[in-house]
């Protein structure tokens, strides 16, 4: 979006100090400074206000600052935490897309990128980058988004009751997505129930004339949708957007009759895995309300892609087929994972590589065990790195992992899933696994 810097110190509250400047859209890393944005310095493991200097150098049209004043214009603010979501909630109101959020356990990011190759069938679509689903990416994201876009889709994550609640103050969206309530940051919440009351946080800031799309075969989401003072449409098996007939051809892509109270339709997915037919049946659900045909659903479905390191599915150069499901993990995700190696037609080994599935507090040792025990039920060989959690001996690192794997000598007709938490940062060993 484009604004003055006068625009922005009102809205933030802020003294403007130099030029009154044209912006252009925002960021809080100085690498990524684009020419004429507003840079905002931001307190974390080091304080942003030290970059200013580089990112007025880089190009940014100015900065905001609690502190030292950098070459350029400036709006000084009290705190640019806030100062950003306030801007965030500026930007919001003065956008005329129909913004669309979805948050869940499970599967956000995905229906947040099948969401978005859907609406952009229907018209001007931004969606946030990668999974900027917090105090910073949602109002970055709103900050980014075009001016004329006609639709605007927002990941929210959360790690304690009231987030979700703060960011749908900033974003207001018309429409809500519930994809799944599971075991994800249980050592923050506690229990399932609180997850769910936090995620349906976003239910009571939808306007009556919004809707509330929800999972109708997750009894924890679907005990969330009294909140909703809007309509509510619900996908999934048992819900009004439901897909029949589904069938995966040898690259785990999924094809399915779609069929909802608009219409039916035949959709291919590019995407990989059984359990992302859900979160296309979420994203058709979203194109459906805001009045795209089943026709126009379909052929953004069928040339979605989603973000990195989310069910690649690539064969490496000695046959060796690579499936790099390692941007996060928790339970819900770890069964689904498994569950896509399990079904890959291969005449050889099937070698999960596993990290540790992070914050669950006290699930934490259930949850990695019964991962083992489905792997051992499903015919797969199971390798940790990290963590003795699942009950194997572990492999301390990537370098380890790497020369075990390559030990065994694997080729045509072997597959290996890589997954992990963020914190294992497997995605390195999927990288190496398709350069032999």
């Amino acid at each position: 979006m484009r604004f003055r810097a006068s625009e922005v110190a009102a809205a933030v509250g802020g003294e403007l100090i130099g030029g009154d400047v044209t912006l252009d859209g925002a960021t809080q890393d100085s690498r990524t400074v684009t020419p004429g944005c507003l840079f905002v310095p931001l307190m974390a493991d080091r304080d942003g206000h030290g970059f200013i200097d580089g990112a007025m150098a880089g190009g940014a049209g100015a900065h905001l600052t609690s502190g030292a004043v950098g070459a350029g214009t400036a709006i000084r603010v009290p705190d640019t935490a806030v100062a950003l979501c306030d801007l965030g909630s500026a930007a919001r109101a003065s956008t005329l897309a129909r913004v669309v959020a979805v948050t869940g356990s499970v599967g956000k990011t995905s229906v947040k990128d099948l969401s978005a190759a859907v609406l952009s069938k229907g018209g001007s679509t931004h969606a946030c980058e990668r999974s900027f689903n917090n105090e910073i990416g949602v109002p970055l994201s709103i900050l980014g988004a075009p001016d004329d876009a006609d639709f605007l889709v927002l990941e929210m994550g959360a790690r304690a009751e009231g987030d979700i609640a703060r960011l749908t103050g900033i974003a207001r969206p018309d429409v809500g997505v519930m994809t799944t309530v599971a075991m994800a940051h249980t050592s923050a919440f506690g229990s399932l129930e609180v997850v769910a009351r936090t995620k349906g946080e976003l239910l009571d800031g939808l306007p009556p004339d919004g809707c509330a799309v929800l999972n109708s075969d997750d009894d924890l989401v679907m005990g969330q949708a009294g909140r909703a003072r809007c309509s509510v449409l619900t996908f999934g098996e048992h819900g009004e957007v439901r897909a029949r007939d589904v069938s995966l051809d040898g690259g785990l892509r999924p094809s399915f009759h779609l069929e909802s109270p608009w219409g039916r339709e035949e959709v291919h997915l590019e995407v990989h895995g059984a359990h992302m037919v859900s979160n296309a049946l979420a994203a058709a659900a979203v194109g459906l309300f805001l009045g795209l045909s089943p026709e126009d659903v379909a052929a953004g479905l069928s040339v979605a892609r989603l973000s990195p390191w989310r069910m690649e599915v690539a064969t490496a150069p000695s046959g060796l087929v690579v499936i790099n499901d390692a941007y996060n993990a928790n339970p819900a995700s770890m069964v689904a994972g498994l569950e896509a190696l399990a079904s890959l037609v291969v005449a050889g080994r099937r070698i999960a590589v596993v990290g540790l599935m992070a914050e669950l507090g006290r699930h934490e040792a259930t949850a990695h065990r019964e991962v083992a025990d489905l792997a051992d039920g499903l015919g797969i060989d199971l390798l940790a790195v990290g963590t003795d959690l699942y009950g194997v001996a572990p492999l301390a690192g990537i370098d380890e992992a790497s020369t075990n794997l390559a030990g065994l000598a694997l080729g045509d007709g072997d597959a290996v899933l890589v997954k992990g938490s963020r914190v294992a940062g497997l995605e390195a060993l999927a990288a190496l696994l398709l350069e032999d």
